[in-house]
């Protein structure tokens, strides 16, 4: 059996800096608007891409919690739909994956 401890360090730790970055989304998107028409217009651009940013980072946050239930069930490093280990470079590069490279690529 292999030792994980690493990857969910990383993984608890990339928890933390999304947790923080939804945050300050948050905080930023929560500001009052200019009453000035064409600042308003940059303003709601610039919360459009908060927003993407916001469901990326939640969509992130998503796959750290499930890799993290994997590693509480003691199915961390297991391809969910094969059944074969994950290489170890596939964990370092994507430790939240639940796929091993064939799977991922749909082969």
């Amino acid at each position: 059996m292999r030792d994980f401890a690493v990857y969910r360090r990383a993984l608890l730790t990339r928890l933390k800096e999304l947790d923080s970055r939804l945050h300050q989304i948050e905080a930023e998107l929560d500001e009052p608007h200019s009453k000035d028409w064409e600042e308003l217009a940059v303003e709601r651009e610039d919360e459009e891409v908060l927003e993407r940013l916001g469901e990326s980072s939640a969509a992130e946050v998503a796959r750290i919690r499930a890799a993290l239930k994997r590693l509480r069930e003691g199915t961390y490093g297991v391809c969910a739909r094969c059944g074969e280990e994950i290489s170890e470079a596939r964990l370092v590069t994507l430790p939240d994956t639940p796929l091993c490279r064939d799977c991922a690529a749909g082969v």
